[in-house]
């Protein structure tokens, strides 16, 4: 490589530049040595200070001087004002330091210029600053250089329009400086990016030492790797610092035809800084995380005690789960779209339904219906509870325009209180949420009391199975409904459909089917008319579908509707609902410890949630009695065979005489009942007896989703 020998001007140190260059290669080359050096001079005496006032000083001041170089060398925009509130505070604090600075600015400045290589002045500076730690030495050599490349670009910001300036300006050669612009672009390039990591990497060290000691220990691996690469990273920090203020000084001495005999030295000291910068930053992203696990555990377990708690009312509770702050009303009102405080739910109970962006509109709409049912009657108990909805999604990932619309809809349909927006939820409650409440996707709703006691952990089964009747939705008063419970065919279809309620007062024979086989579906409807016609019984027949598989569903209601098989829920809102309701009676006997309790009702709910599982069924009911619960590989076949057991009809009715011959070709064909929870459900019994062999199942697990259909 070949070097042009500068002119030489008597005094300016211009002959040292090839000698600082050789002895800067050296000092890069025998690292290990360098840093015994550094470390000879490392002798604290114990003075701290908070360097981080300083620090946004100096950023404040690089940031600003920073160029973006075009065509031309144009200063950036200035940023918005800074706070000067909190460097008042600082001013104090400064008269101790700024002697220190000023020190290190002359050590720099004139070492510089002196012929000294840039290894020399560094380690003199680190000798000056022995007493200080390291976040202080590089935080105070940071403020030297921001001290005097501030000034430089200061000068060049409004020497053209301030005489005090362009006089200055002129001694120092800014004119000159910004004509050449062109030929000193790539060395201010170099400049401002090595200024950028500089920066990034005073802050990590800084960041290092801010870390709170109450959740992380020094021997913990990233802060312990941290601790030991600092010194090193300390010092190339301050290296570059001493190159760039080099070349600073050699444009106002020297002028700009000298400014290019070290470009690549700065280049070659961003490439070493971003390095450590890059492994500082892994560490200390490790170290974060560290904490911000142990402020999740602790700030859980207060959750967990706050609940263990006797309190005088449930507003301490309340917004802790909603919003703990008191800056903003973190409730939306539902009818009038108006923020509100926590406060306007105090002492009342509390329903929270939690559940994601996906809660389905046949839930909310259901839900919505007893809502407002309970409240058309103000003088009513059921007026004191309230629901909040409490949106749930996962802060690890990004939210969108299209989620935020998404909620938005949502929120706008709902009559009660919703929180304001997903992101006031605190995840430590969303741990809590999942972990103690055991939500895990599907809706649940919450019952608190008007002293913030969980006394439900998820009353949407009763909601389901009761409406407003079940208030004040306690487990007690659950396990009261139940008493009250038999197996009739009100509690199949409660609520769902008026037709069938007149036809249970009239004493019709009544059979509820569902599956999604067409040509089952034929077979049996005909069969069934034939036999109800037959017997001279007055039947109705009503396709009540399937609790999956919405599409085939649909098909066989269209089809069912052409043809007139049967009378049909067309409307698939209602056929959810029934199948919701099947479900939410197994999982509030779950709820409530008792699934596999020798109980009649449920031992004929689970027949009912298997044989939907598996094909085709029938509930054959003369008005509220249940004469059979069957499977299509049993009903069908006693329809069939009317003429084998239809004599019997005169000795023992109609209804015996059924499910007597139901039982005889049940026994001969029937198999064991399956079940399928999905791992959205928020409890998954650990076992489950059989209710037609009463052993307890085997349980396997899939990972397959299945098409619908």
């Amino acid at each position: 490589m070949a070097f042009r020998s500068p002119t030489v001007i008597p005094g300016n140190g211009a002959t040292h530049q090839l000698i600082k260059t050789d002895r800067s290669m050296l000092a890069l080359s025998d690292e290990t040595s360098v840093m015994k050096q550094i470390q000879a001079t490392h002798c604290p005496d114990g003075r701290e200070f908070d360097v981080r006032p300083l620090l946004d000083i100096v950023e404040d001041i690089l940031k600003r001087a920073t160029l973006q170089v075009e065509t031309t060398l144009t200063p950036t925009a200035s940023h918005a004002e800074s706070d000067d509130k909190n460097r008042c505070n600082f001013i104090s604090k400064l008269e101790t330091l700024s002697f220190v600075i000023d020190r290190i600015c002359c050590e720099i400045c004139y070492n510089s210029l002196g012929g000294s290589d840039a290894h020399a002045i560094t380690l003199s500076i680190f000798s000056m600053l022995s007493n200080y730690s390291w976040d202080a030495k590089l935080v105070l050599t940071m403020a030297a250089f921001a001290s005097n490349y501030g000034e430089f670009w200061l000068l060049a910001q409004i020497y053209s329009s301030n005489q005090l300036a362009k006089s200055v300006a002129i001694l120092k050669q800014l004119p000159i400086i910004l004509e050449h612009s062109g030929l000193l672009r790539p060395r201010f390039e170099a400049l401002n990016h090595l200024i950028r990591i500089m920066l990034e990497v005073t802050g990590c060290i800084v960041e290092f030492r801010e870390l709170p000691s109450t959740y992380i220990s020094p021997d913990m691996p990233a802060l312990s790797t941290a601790t030991s690469l600092t010194p090193t990273a300390v010092y190339w920090t301050i290296r570059s610092i001493v190159a760039c203020a080099t070349q600073i000084s050699s444009l106002t001495t020297m002028g700009h035809e000298f400014a290019t005999t070290e470009a690549w030295e700065l280049s070659t000291l961003a490439h070493k800084l971003r390095n450590i910068d890059e492994h500082l930053k892994k560490q200390l992203s490790i170290c974060y995380q560290h904490i911000e696990e142990k402020r999740t555990v602790e700030a859980y377990q207060v959750l967990v005690t706050l609940f263990e708690t006797i309190h005088i009312d449930n507003i301490k509770i309340l917004k802790t789960l909603i919003y703990s702050k008191d800056d903003v009303p973190p409730l939306v009102e539902g009818s009038t779209k108006k923020r509100v405080k926590v406060e306007v739910l105090m002492k009342k109970n509390v329903l929270l339904l939690v559940s994601g962006l996906d809660i389905s509109q046949d839930e909310l709409s259901i839900l919505e219906q007893i809502y407002k049912e309970s409240r058309l009657h103000p003088t009513r108990a059921e007026v004191q509870y309230e629901v909040v909805w409490v949106p749930i999604v996962d802060h690890t990932v990004p939210w969108t325009e299209c989620m935020q619309k998404q909620f938005e809809s949502l929120q706008d349909t709902m009559p009660w209180y919703v929180v304001h927006h997903p992101s006031m939820i605190d995840k430590v409650v969303i741990k809590f949420v999942k972990e103690v409440w055991h939500y895990r996707s599907r809706p649940i709703l919450v019952v608190l009391d008007s002293q913030g006691r969980v006394v439900c952990p998820n009353a949407l089964h009763m909601m389901w199975i009761w409406g407003s009747h079940a208030f004040p939705f306690t487990s007690l008063r659950e396990e009261s409904l139940w008493k009250e419970e038999t197996w009739k065919l009100e509690l199949l279809v409660d609520g769902i459909d008026k037709n069938i309620m007149n036809w249970i007062n009239e004493e019709r024979y009544i059979l509820l089917y569902g599956g999604d086989d067409i040509e089952w579906v034929r077979k049996f409807t005909s069969t069934a008319r034939s036999v109800a016609l037959e017997a001279s019984i007055p039947l109705e027949l009503v396709y009540v579908g399937k609790s999956s598989k919405r599409e085939k569903v649909q098909r066989v209601i269209a089809t069912i509707i052409e043809e007139k098989l049967s009378y049909v829920w067309e409307d698939l809102t209602m056929i959810w609902f029934f199948w919701t309701r099947l479900e939410s009676m197994l999982y509030s006997k779950l709820q409530l410890g008792k699934i596999d309790e020798e109980d009649s009702t449920m031992l004929e709910i689970k027949k009912l949630l298997s044989y939907d599982k598996e094909g085709g069924w029938a509930v054959f009911a003369k008005g509220s009695d249940i004469v059979v619960n069957g499977h299509s590989s049993a009903v069908l076949p006693t329809l069939t065979e009317y003429e084998v057991w239809k004599e019997q009809i005169e000795i023992k009715g109609f209804e015996l005489s059924f499910k007597e011959h139901h039982e005889k070709i049940h026994c001969l064909s029937h198999t064991c009942c399956r079940f399928e929870f999905s791992k959205s459900a928020s409890r998954i019994p650990e076992q489950l007896r059989c209710p037609e062999c009463h052993r307890v199942m085997e349980k396997y697990i899939s990972f397959l989703c299945c098409h619908e259909d």
